[in-house]
């Protein structure tokens, strides 16, 4: 009974959440972006993920085509949306070439449902890619 009840909450999450929805993973750690322009790789420094240890991600970012996208600008925020605070620390992105960009300073403090958004833009096309983390 509570499997068929929590398979009806994430469901009607699904549908009514559209953070969630512009976060569907399409892959192993490949996120798309809201519109779908741009999709995001990730490999994590540590792995599993450690609380409370500053460490990097290695991204990959593609457009709609599937092309490496070398040029674009990242900007990275995040939090746990259901605590209603941000990240302990403030991270950068480094481009490294290829459509390989290098975030470095992460930290997540404390186990739980994190989210870390990403805006991209390449030109004047720009978008958000938000991975989700149950920690």
């Amino acid at each position: 009974m509570l499997k068929k009840f929590l398979s009806f909450t994430l469901l009607l999450l699904l549908q009514t959440n559209p953070v969630v929805l512009a976060a569907q993973q399409n892959g192993e750690n490949v996120w798309l972006s809201e519109n779908e322009l741009f999709q995001v790789s990730y490999e994590s420094q540590l792995n599993p993920i450690i609380i409370n240890q500053i460490h990097s991600w290695k991204l990959h970012v593609m457009n709609a085509e599937g092309n490496a996208v070398s040029d674009a600008v990242i900007t990275v925020k995040g939090g746990m949306p259901e605590h209603n605070h941000g990240l302990a620390t403030a991270p950068s992105i480094e481009a490294s070439g290829d459509g390989n960009y290098l975030l470095q300073g992460l930290r997540f403090h404390m186990m739980g449902y994190w989210e870390l958004e990403l805006s991209i833009s390449q030109g004047s096309i720009s978008d958000t890619v938000i991975i989700t983390l149950d920690l």
